[in-house]
């Protein structure tokens, strides 16, 4: 009897279709997002809401991005108030989603913040790689932020750069939250930006050429200044970061080509080698290093006269030499260093914007001290002599006509008209090499 029933219960179970096999685990694209990619390769783990000093760190994001209006992120009152409603929902639900979300609008928000903060300057020439701004791709921000040992600090350092810009922006926000309805400045904008690329810290040389004026700094702090002559308005200075490795005692002085056309050609045309002899100028066969000393009476002086000829002289060290006892180059495109000068009345000037690019210093013997850390004094007479600094010091040209006095801000004469024309300032890197003066 039982075996009876049993064959038509296999036969209906034999009719039944198979269950289906479970379903295979959704595949999980890297998404195109670069934020959300940064999660999605660190298995979500969260940067903002990890422990106690992360969530402050969250908690304190809104107020940063609500003062980054005044350094040019148009869009960080809007940010602020989305973190802000984002991170009370995820402390008030604790659920994944929530936290999930307030995590990636926290991480967004820093990435827009700090790419700003990483910015160069429009026109700035760099040296050296090293000294343009680094790390601004969205992982890289994010992977510094979630190594750092307390993100709540490591906010507070990103957001000033420098002391120089910390001051600008702080003063620009304390007159902001006083006025509201005063809106952007650009002229602040523009130094904000100038401004973000020099050292937090360490030895440094700032030359402005706004005041004209050189800084020397130490620790981050400065410790000594002095007057300098910078370009005209015709021939600004250019923005430059870069090194200083030696010093060069004796320099020759490579005439700038459009002097040989003004002066050199026509004087040199009317009274020959005495003329040349008696301001130490030599031709020279080429502008190489390996450059041959050419007899003044093969050249064609009437063509250099008229422009239709172009030739290279330079003037012998001396006491008449346009760069004085001693210059200090730093790499360039555009062969601008700082150097000596016999024309000391220029430094009486208040305004000394002067130069065809090159900087003039007003005391060259005084800041060769600070860089040699020793008397700087010639170990031979010989033209050209290079002498090592016992290390390298970064230089940083810069334009900053906003300057910071009292918490309040003081605005210098633009007499490159920069100051929101970046486009000028891009003009200004790109002229003719200008070999001097």
């Amino acid at each position: 009897m039982l075996s009876a029933l049993a064959v038509p219960a296999a036969a209906e179970a034999r009719r039944r279709p198979a269950a289906p096999p479970p379903a295979p685990a959704p595949v999980r694209v890297v998404p195109a997002d670069p934020v959300e990619a940064y999660y999605f390769h660190r298995g979500d783990a969260p940067i903002w809401f990890r422990n106690a000093d992360s969530r402050a760190a969250a908690a304190k994001l809104p107020g940063l991005l609500r003062r980054a209006q005044v350094e040019g992120l148009a869009i960080g009152p809007q940010l602020a108030a989305q973190v802000e409603a984002a991170t009370v929902r995820a402390a008030t639900s604790n659920a994944p989603v929530d936290i999930r979300a307030a995590e990636l609008l926290a991480s967004n928000a820093w990435v827009a913040y700090v790419q700003l903060l990483k910015k160069a300057p429009a026109g700035m020439l760099f040296g050296y790689p090293q000294l343009a701004p680094q790390g601004s791709r969205p992982d890289q921000i994010l992977l510094t932020a979630a190594a750092a040992p307390s993100l709540a600090q490591h906010l507070d350092k990103v957001a000033s750069p420098n002391a120089t810009y910390a001051q600008l922006r702080d003063a620009a926000w304390a007159g902001f939250q006083a006025n509201p309805a005063a809106g952007a400045d650009a002229r602040l904008l523009a130094n904000l930006e100038r401004a973000r690329v020099l050292p937090a810290g360490g030895r440094y040389i700032l030359v402005n050429a706004a005041n004209a004026r050189l800084t020397m700094y130490e620790n981050g702090q400065p410790v000594d200044s002095m007057k300098v002559v910078v370009g005209k308005q015709e021939s600004p200075t250019p923005m430059i970061a870069s090194m200083i490795f030696y010093t060069t005692f004796n320099p020759y002085w490579n005439v700038p080509g459009n002097l040989i056309l003004k002066n050199v050609g026509p004087k040199a045309l009317k009274s020959g080698e005495t003329y040349l002899k008696s301001q130490g100028f030599e031709v020279m066969s080429d502008w190489t290093e390996n450059a041959t000393v050419v007899p003044a009476s093969s050249v064609d002086w009437a063509a250099v006269a008229s422009g239709g000829k172009q030739i290279r002289v330079r003037q012998l060290p001396g006491a008449t030499n346009s760069m004085g006892r001693m210059k200090f180059n730093f790499r360039n495109s555009e062969d601008i260093y700082l150097h000596d000068t016999p024309q000391k009345e220029y430094f009486a000037k208040n305004v000394r914007t002067l130069s065809n690019g090159c900087i003039r210093l007003e005391d060259a013997k005084r800041l060769g001290r600070w860089l040699l850390q020793a008397e700087p004094v010639p170990p031979t007479p010989q033209p050209e002599l290079h002498v090592k600094l016992p290390q390298g010091v970064p230089v940083y040209v810069t334009y900053l006509t906003v300057q910071p006095e009292g918490g309040k801000l003081t605005y210098l004469t633009d007499y490159y008209g920069w100051d929101g024309r970046p486009d000028r300032q891009v003009a200004a890197s790109t002229q003719a090499v200008r070999p001097g003066l």
